[in-house]
């Protein structure tokens, strides 16, 4: 496999976190969110302040594209570990990012798609456990379980 170039970072060229923040339309706190989760990198100068290169600016973009379309943020972040470090992400990169992303956005649309459909069906019934509803227990899976409630899904912690 054929290693990429990384662009050379020239630090009269760097950017300050409010130039990135003012520049990517995102606030300082979310950019120092997103270098503490490892999303992008920092350095410091001489006078300790923080400073990015220019691919940042690339790279919040994709981090907010994909936020956009509900991808979690270790997504994001084990996505973006694939591109090389000190390298603008261009358009190749977009679409190799992008093609893993698709399957579970097309699973989500088809979810909510589902969702929709059967909504006004549940909201008469309120309990959303009885056998025959086909959002929260379609095709009566609940009775594998036994009787009682049955967690499905575990809570976002």
């Amino acid at each position: 496999m054929a290693t990429e170039k990384s662009e050379k970072i020239d630090p009269q060229r760097a950017l300050s976190v409010g130039e990135v923040a003012e520049r990517s339309g995102v606030a300082v706190s979310a950019i120092h969110f997103y270098e503490k989760k490892g999303l992008i990198r920092s350095w410091r100068n001489n006078g300790n302040q923080r400073r990015y290169s220019r691919d940042v600016l690339r790279r919040v973009a994709v981090i907010k594209v994909a936020q956009r379309t509900g991808i979690p943020l270790a997504e994001i972040g084990a996505a973006l570990a694939t591109l090389p470090e000190g390298r603008t992400p261009n358009t190749r990169d977009w679409r190799k990012l992008s093609a893993k992303w698709k399957q579970d956005l097309d699973h989500r649309i088809q979810q909510l798609t589902l969702l929709r459909e059967h909504l006004s069906e549940c909201i008469g019934c309120g309990c959303l456990s009885v056998s025959d509803c086909p959002l929260r227990n379609p095709d009566d899976i609940a009775r594998e379980y036994g009787p009682g409630a049955v967690l499905f899904e575990q809570p976002d912690t």
